[in-house]
C-alpha cells in the first residue's frame, strides 16, 4: 500500500532520527507506514561530470532537475576509490577493508562479501520491505555459481544483474542474470535496459502492500563504453570519438534516470520515496577514456586524493529535503545503512563495528555527530597515499610501508602480508575547506593538528587491520590467452 506518511508517523520517524534510539522506538517506527527507498549508483561518474556539478559541456538535464528538487551534497564521498570496495561499504555500512574487499573483484576471484556480513537489503527485507537489485553487482567473483553468496543471499528478492561490467560493452550485453537464470543476449544499451527492468519490477512484480528498497546500479560511464548515436552527436561529429562516446554516455544514463523518475511520478510514489543519486568512485583514468572530470579535485579513480573518492550526491525526499539546497557536510557511502535503518525503524547490527553515521541531520542543515572520522584504506591506490581520514575541514593521508607492489587484480601472498603488517608512514595534512584541490601540505604549519589526527588514524587503522580478512593467492585465469570475464554458467545446487 503506497500511502503518504501520517503526521504521527512523521513524528515517530524524526524521534528515531534525532535521539538515541532504544528498541522500543525502533518497534514503534516499524509499525508506521514507512517510506520507500531508491538508491541510484553510477559507475565511474566523476565529481565534475554533471552540469549541476559544473561540467561546461556535458548535458544532464534530468539529474540537474532532480538536484533542483532536492539536496545537493558537495562533500559526498564513496566508501573507496574503486568499485567493489565502494559497493561493499555502501551495502554494509562498514569500511570495506573490515569485510575483506580490498580491490575490484574479477570473475572467479575468491574475494567476495561473506554471507556473514549483514547488508541493508537483508535488514530491510527482514523488516518487511520488498527488495530489488538491477545492474552491476560486483560483490563476488563466483557470480551465479556455488560457493559464494549471490544477490538473493544478501537480501534481494528480485535481481537482474551482471558480475562486473556489461559485456561486451554497454550495447547489446549478453551477461545479465535474472534470479539465477542467465538472460542471454539483449538488444539495447545498458542504462535503458537496467531502467526498464527497474520499472517492470516497480509496476508488475513488487508487492504493493509493502514498502520497497530498489538499488539501481548503472554501468555508465565505466568502460568499455558504447553510446547511441543520438547522444554522441550532441558532442561532435566524430573528430574525437572517445570523448564524444564518454560525454554521450553520461547523457544516455541521464535520460534513463529521467525515465525512472517519471515512472515514480506515474505511480504516485514520489512523495513517499527517499531517492539518492551518487557514484561509486571518481572518473576513470584509462588511456582510452580519460575524459571524465573530477572538477577542482586532485586526481581521479584509484586515488585517495579527493578526486578518487569525492563524488556527486543528491538526495530528494519531499517534505524532508528543501528543493534546490546544498550542503557541504561530509557524508559517505557507509552512511547509507545507518540512515535507512533509522528512517525505516530497523535496528542496525549491534554485534559488529559500523563506520557510517545517520546523515539525516544534514537534510535540515545540521552537522553529523560521528563516533569516528571518515576513513579510507586502499593498498592498491595509484599514488603513494594509501590511507586517509577526513575530520571536519581536515584531511590526513598516509602511505604504507612495503606497499610498492603490483596493483593488478591478481591476489598475491605478499599483498596479503602487507595488508596485515604494514605501518603508516609519510603523512600529509590538508585543509579541504581552504584548499579543495589538496595543493598545500600543512604538516609544518599545524603540528598539533597533525599529531592529533595521526593518533586518530593510527587507532582506526590498527583496529581495521586486525579485523580485516585476507585471501589465498589467486591468478585470474585465462582462456586462449584472454582473461575469463563471463562464461554463461547457470548456478547449480540452489
Amino acid at each position: 500500500m503506497n500511502c503518504k506518511t501520517t503526521t504521527s508517523g512523521t513524528f515517530a520517524v524524526f524521534v528515531a532520527l534525532w535521539m538515541p534510539t532504544p528498541p522500543s522506538l525502533f518497534a514503534e517506527a516499524s509499525r508506521i507506514e514507512r517510506p520507500n527507498f531508491l538508491i541510484v549508483l553510477c559507475d565511474d561518474l566523476g565529481y565534475g561530470d554533471l552540469a549541476c556539478y559544473g561540467h561546461p559541456v556535458i548535458q544532464s538535464p534530468n539529474v540537474d532537475r532532480f538536484a533542483s528538487e532536492g539536496l545537493r551534497l558537495t562533500s559526498c564521498y564513496s566508501a573507496a576509490p574503486n568499485c567493489s570496495p565502494s559497493r561493499t561499504g555502501l551495502m554494509t555500512g562498514r569500511t570495506p577493508y573490515r569485510v575483506g574487499v580490498h580491490n575490484w573483484i574479477p570473475f572467479l576471484s575468491p574475494m567476495h562479501v561473506p554471507e556473514s556480513e549483514i547488508t541493508i537489503a537483508t535488514l530491510l527485507r527482514d523488516a518487511g520491505y520488498d527488495t530489488c537489485h538491477v545492474g552491476k553487482w560486483h560483490l563476488n567473483g563466483w557470480f551465479n555459481l556455488p560457493g559464494q553468496p549471490q544477490p538473493d543471499d544478501h537480501g534481494f528478492n528480485h535481481w537482474f544483474s551482471t558480475q562486473n561490467n556489461a559485456l561486451p560493452n554497454h550495447r547489446n550485453p549478453y551477461n545479465f542474470v535474472r534470479n539465477d537464470i542467465p538472460v542471454g543476449p539483449l538488444e539495447g544499451y545498458a542504462a535503458p535496459l537496467v531502467t526498464a527492468e527497474a520499472i517492470h519490477w516497480l509496476t508488475e512484480i513488487r508487492d504493493p502492500e509493502k514498502p520497497f528498497f530498489l538499488f539501481v546500479c548503472y554501468h555508465e560511464p565505466h568502460e568499455p563504453i558504447a553510446t547511441a548515436e543520438e547522444f554522441t552527436r550532441l558532442y561532435g561529429d566524430g573528430e574525437n570519438p572517445a570523448k564524444e562516446a564518454h560525454h554521450g554516455n553520461v547523457t544516455q544514463m541521464d535520460a534513463a534516470f529521467g525515465d525512472l523518475m517519471d515512472s515514480l511520478d506515474d505511480q504516485g510514489l514520489r512523495e513517499n520515496t527517499f531517492v539518492m543519486f551518487t557514484s561509486d568512485n571518481g572518473p576513470a583514468i584509462t588511456s582510452i577514456h580519460p575524459h571524465g572530470s573530477s572538477g577542482p579535485l586532485r586526481e581521479k579513480k584509484g586515488h585517495t586524493w579527493d578526486g578518487g573518492i569525492r563524488v556527486p550526491g543528491i538526495i530528494r525526499w519531499p517534505g524532508r529535503t528543501t528543493p534546490g539546497t546544498e550542503s557541504d557536510e561530509p557524508v559517505s557511502g557507509v552512511d547509507l545503512l545507518p540512515t535507512l535503518c533509522a528512517i525505516a525503524g530497523v535496528e542496525p547490527p549491534q554485534d559488529r563495528a559500523l563506520d557510517g553515521a545517520n546523515l539525516m541531520p544534514v537534510l535540515s542543515g545540521e552537522t553529523i555527530e560521528r563516533e569516528r572520522p571518515l576513513y579510507w584504506h586502499f593498498l592498491y591506490a595509484s599514488s603513494a597515499p594509501k590511507v586517509a581520514i577526513r575530520d571536519g575541514d581536515w584531511k590526513l593521508l598516509a602511505g604504507l610501508t612495503g606497499s610498492d607492489l603490483p596493483r593488478g587484480a591478481d591476489i598475491t601472498d605478499e599483498q596479503m602480508q602487507v595488508l596485515k603488517t604494514a605501518e603508516l608512514t609519510d603523512f600529509e595534512l590538508y585543509n579541504l575547506t581552504d584548499d579543495v584541490g589538496e595543493t598545500t601540505e600543512l604538516s609544518d604549519r599545524y603540528p598539533d593538528k597533525l599529531a592529533e589526527l595521526k593518533s586518530v588514524m593510527r587507532e582506526i587503522y590498527l583496529e581495521v587491520r586486525e579485523e580485516s580478512p585476507v585471501w589465498p593467492a589467486w591468478e585470474w585465469p585465462r582462456y586462449e590467452g584472454r582473461r575469463i570475464k563471463w562464461p554463461p554458467y547457470r548456478r547449480q545446487g540452489r
